[in-house]
């Protein structure tokens, strides 16, 4: 029978002090701070002692492999590739964030039972109106299941649910890499200011996970950022945005639309069949109520799909009254996703119909993109290098194309009057 191995990041200071009974109390209070730092190398936990240490290696999970770790945006944008071993059999290295080699980078990544996470750090250095940030973007799913045709991630299909600490550790390995100056930057800070849960998966449908994560992070004892500093990202999964509202915590909720009725959206993101538009935006609103906390609206801008002028009044009287932000996203390809971003005109005026109907929005300034780690690109390149077009993109394309001569509206064409994008924030 294998033994079971825990994960040190749910089990809490208590469950580490009971993890390590026969030691005095103060030795789980060490420990917890080294994972709280992101040192989760019982090697260099070095005010253990050596037989304790030798111990912990035995008791506790070995910590992720960091395969791959690339960068754009003028090293602002970092993305990496981890790989967490199922089992307690795989030995990876226990080098800090050393890259691993290749001949175990291949071990890894062949494992039936081996799990890989991407996730993104995106740092934004101070400026004369805001001090300096560094956001992490973590996965809480292996893939997804929520099957939404226009997003690489989401095409790749559900490979398994994450734990807390697999959850949590992509945020101790952004912390490490900040702490030991991997962004050569002024004005960035060499710690961890935001967490944002929209890598790849669901956060709602690994709900518990998710929840845990969240307290974990904004835990005066543990990682303590802000609860205003977490945003929680989800498709419309009602029964999990009532569940959040309930937590009594100010984290901020991010409802992606992509559509401004049910009929679209029911192709764009199939949860909408369970959860149409009208339910789903009663529960955002009720979130809202409760937490206290402004909403965001994300729209992913789609050529000749969902970017028209009507749409977006259609969808600024769905909006009207929320109070909240919408953020427009232009579509970021992928070889798997045969939809584009429309021209800057297009996005422009789609902006300007918002704004007049008195909805605030803004246009994003994506990040990432020359390494797939902006918004629906998240193990693209891992998953799907091989330029293929992935059934479900095709049949939506399919339908949406059938039915865009008498649905879809397209924008005003050059000339169009509007704000001007928003920049990078």
């Amino acid at each position: 029978m294998t033994m079971s191995i825990p994960d040190p990041y749910a089990l809490g200071r208590g469950g580490l002090a009971a993890l390590l009974d026969d030691q005095p109390r103060y030795r789980a209070e060490q420990v917890h701070r080294w994972l709280v730092r992101g040192v989760d190398d019982p090697t260099e936990m070095t005010d253990l002692p050596r037989s304790l240490r030798a111990r912990l290696m035995e008791l506790l999970p070995p910590p992720p492999v960091l395969l791959r770790h690339t960068s754009a945006d003028g090293g602002l944008t970092r993305k990496v590739l981890l790989g967490f071993p199922a089992s307690h059999g795989l030995d990876p290295l226990r080098s800090g964030l050393e890259i691993a080699p290749r001949s175990l980078q291949a071990g890894v990544e062949s494992r039936a039972d081996a799990v890989e996470i991407e996730s993104v750090l995106m740092c934004y250095p101070a400026r004369q109106d805001r001090a300096g940030r560094a956001t992490v973007c973590v996965s809480t799913q292996a893939g997804c299941a929520m099957g939404c045709p226009f997003c690489a991630t989401g095409q790749a299909g559900l490979r398994g649910q994450l734990s807390v600490g697999q959850v949590v550790r992509q945020v101790t390995v952004m912390q490490r890499l900040l702490s030991q100056g991997a962004v050569d930057v002024p004005g960035v800070p060499d710690h961890v200011t935001n967490v944002v849960f929209m890598g790849m998966g669901e956060p709602l449908a690994n709900l518990d996970v998710t929840i845990a994560a969240v307290r974990w992070l904004h835990d005066p004892d543990g990682f303590d950022l802000s609860a205003r500093s977490i945003t929680v990202s989800t498709v419309g999964l009602v029964p999990g945005i009532r569940r959040l509202g309930e937590l009594g915590l100010p984290i901020t909720l991010a409802v992606s639309l992509h559509a401004p009725d049910d009929e679209l959206r029911d192709d764009l993101v199939p949860v909408n069949r369970q959860h149409p538009l009208a339910e789903l935006l009663a529960a955002a609103r009720q979130y809202s109520d409760r937490s206290g906390r402004r909403l965001t609206f994300e729209y992913v801008l789609i050529d000749g799909i969902n970017a028209g002028v009507d749409q977006a009044r259609r969808l600024a009287s769905r909006l009207r009254g929320f109070g909240a932000h919408v953020n427009l996203i232009p579509m970021n390809a992928t070889p798997a996703v045969p939809w584009r971003a429309p021209p800057v005109p297009v996005q422009l005026a789609f902006l300007a119909a918002l704004t007049d109907a008195g909805v605030t929005a803004t246009i994003r300034h994506n990040r990432g993109g020359a390494i797939d780690a902006a918004c629906g690109q998240l193990y693209a390149d891992y998953a799907m290098a091989s330029g293929r077009t992935l059934p479900a993109a095709v049949g939506a394309a399919e339908r949406l194309s059938t039915q865009g001569s008498t649905r879809l509206v397209m924008a005003p064409t050059q000339g169009s009057a509007g704000p001007a994008m928003a920049p990078p924030s």
